[in-house]
C-alpha cells in the first residue's frame, strides 16, 4: 500500500478529501448549466462511470440559477467553476453548490477574492485554488519568467494568503500545467510547501490516446510519491471517459475497491417517494456477491428518475406506492414498492441471461402509461416546485444584480 502524504480534510458535500479519505474521481460537464435536464443526465452518467464529484461551469447568471435547480437533484457533489465575476461565485453560493473552485489568474483584485472567502466561510463550503499554467497573473509570470513550478505555486500562496485575512482555510489546491514535467515538479513543491489536500490533473492533456498517456504520466507519477487526495482526467473527449480512466488508475494502483454493480442513487429530494438511502443501501446489500458489471439506478421519484438516469442499464423508480423498473430509460415493468430490491435483482439477472434487446421486448404493455399516470398524479400533489428552486434562484438573482 502507498504511504500517502498527511494532509487536511475538506468536506465537499458527502465526499471527504484530504486526510486520509479514499482518492476521489473528478470530471465536468461539457453540456450549458442553464440546461438542466441535459445537465442532469451528463451527471447520472459520470456517477455511474465512477465519478465522485462533479464541476459545473457558472459563466453567466442563467448558469448560478441551473444550478439552483440542478444541486438538489445531483447523486454527486457539485463544484462551481467560477471564471472571471466574483458575483458569480456569490451567486453559486446562494444555489446551493457544495464548493467553488476559483482560479487566481482570473478574479485578480484583493477585496473580490476575500469577499468570496468570507461567504464561503460564513457557509462552510470549501474553495479550491485552482491554478493552471495558461491563466497565471501576468505579474506572477513576469517575475518568474513563465509558468514555471514556482511560478504556479507562488499563486496559490498568494490567493491562500488573502483568504487567510478574513479567516478562511478550508481550501483545496490544484496547480495545473499541459507540461508533465512542469506540472509534477509543480505539485511536489506544493506538497512541501502547504498541508492542504491537493486536486491532481495534467490540464489541457488532449484527445485520447495521447491526452490519457500525459494525464497518466504526470498524475501516477506523483501518486506513486504519495501526492494526490482527488484526480481529475481533462480529456478532450465525453467526460465519461475521463472518470472511467482516474477511476482504473486508483484501481491499478489499490488505491480504490474494485466494483462489480456500479450502484448510483439520487439525493432524495423533495419528491422522493421512499427512503433512498434504505432502498440503495439493500440493493447493494443485494448485489454484493453476484458477478453482474450493470450500472444500476435507484431513484426517488418516477416524475425525474427515469430521465435522469436513462443512461444507466438498469434502474427503478419510485411512486404512489409502487417500483416503475426501467431499463435504458424505457419503463418495463411497475411492481409493488416492497418488491422493488428484489425485482432489480431479477430484472439484472434476467439481462446477463438474455441481454438488452430481450428484456425490453418482455416489457409490460401497460408499463408506460402507468408511470406517466403516476408522474401526472405526483405533479398534481407535488407541484411543479417540490424543491423551493424558486427561493434559491431569487437569492441567485439578487447575488448576481447586487
Amino acid at each position: 500500500m502507498l504511504e500517502r502524504r498527511q494532509t487536511r480534510r475538506v468536506q465537499v458535500g458527502s465526499v471527504a478529501v484530504g486526510g486520509g479519505a479514499p482518492i476521489s474521481v473528478q470530471s465536468m460537464t461539457t453540456t450549458k448549466t442553464a440546461d438542466v435536464d441535459g445537465t442532469l443526465q451528463q451527471i447520472y452518467a459520470l456517477a455511474g462511470a465512477g465519478c465522485d464529484i462533479v464541476r459545473c461551469t457558472c459563466n453567466e447568471p442563467e448558469a448560478a440559477e441551473g444550478l439552483a435547480r440542478i444541486v438538489p437533484r445531483s447523486p454527486i457533489p457539485v463544484v462551481a467553476d467560477i471564471h472571471f465575476q466574483f458575483k458569480l461565485a456569490l451567486a453559486a453560493l446562494e444555489a446551493g453548490v457544495h464548493a467553488l473552485r476559483l482560479n487566481p489568474g482570473n478574479i485578480r483584485k484583493p477585496d473580490q477574492i476575500k469577499a468570496v472567502a468570507g461567504a464561503a466561510r460564513d457557509r462552510n463550503i470549501p474553495i479550491r485554488i485552482g491554478v493552471n499554467g495558461g491563466s497565471l497573473d501576468p505579474d506572477i509570470e513576469r517575475r518568474f519568467g513563465g509558468a514555471t513550478p514556482e511560478a504556479l505555486v507562488a499563486s496559490a500562496v498568494r490567493e491562500l494568503e488573502l483568504f487567510g485575512e478574513v479567516g478562511f482555510d478550508d481550501v483545496k489546491i490544484s496547480v495545473k500545467a499541459s507540461n508533465v514535467p512542469v506540472m509534477i515538479d509543480a505539485y511536489r513543491l506544493l506538497a512541501d510547501t502547504v498541508d492542504h489536500p491537493l486536486h491532481l490533473g495534467v490540464t489541457e492533456a488532449g484527445p485520447p490516446p495521447a491526452g490519457l498517456v500525459k494525464s497518466v504520466a504526470g498524475i501516477a507519477t506523483l501518486l506513486a510519491e504519495g501526492i494526490g487526495d482527488t484526480i481529475r482526467f481533462s480529456l478532450t473527449a465525453d467526460p465519461v471517459e475521463e472518470a472511467r480512466a482516474g477511476r482504473q488508475l486508483l484501481e491499478a494502483f489499490g488505491l480504490r475497491e474494485r466494483k462489480n454493480v456500479d450502484l448510483i442513487a439520487c439525493p432524495s429530494c423533495g419528491r422522493a417517494e421512499v427512503d433512498v438511502i434504505k432502498v440503495a443501501g439493500d440493493a447493494q446489500a443485494a448485489f454484493a456477491d453476484r458477478q453482474i458489471p450493470l450500472q444500476i439506478a435507484v431513484m426517488g421519484c418516477v416524475v425525474n428518475g427515469p430521465g435522469e438516469a436513462r443512461d444507466a442499464d438498469l434502474g427503478i423508480a419510485a411512486g404512489r406506492g409502487k417500483g416503475h423498473l426501467f431499463v435504458r430509460g424505457k419503463i418495463v415493468r411497475v411492481v409493488p414498492e416492497a418488491e422493488m430490491v428484489d425485482a432489480l435483482v431479477a430484472e439484472a439477472e434476467a439481462i446477463m441471461a438474455e441481454g438488452f434487446d430481450a428484456r425490453l421486448a418482455k416489457a409490460d404493455a401497460d408499463a408506460e402509461r402507468i408511470a406517466a399516470q403516476t408522474r401526472e398524479e405526483l405533479l398534481q400533489i407535488q407541484g411543479l416546485d417540490v424543491n423551493h428552486d424558486s427561493e434559491r434562484i431569487e437569492r441567485v438573482r439578487s447575488a448576481t444584480d447586487g
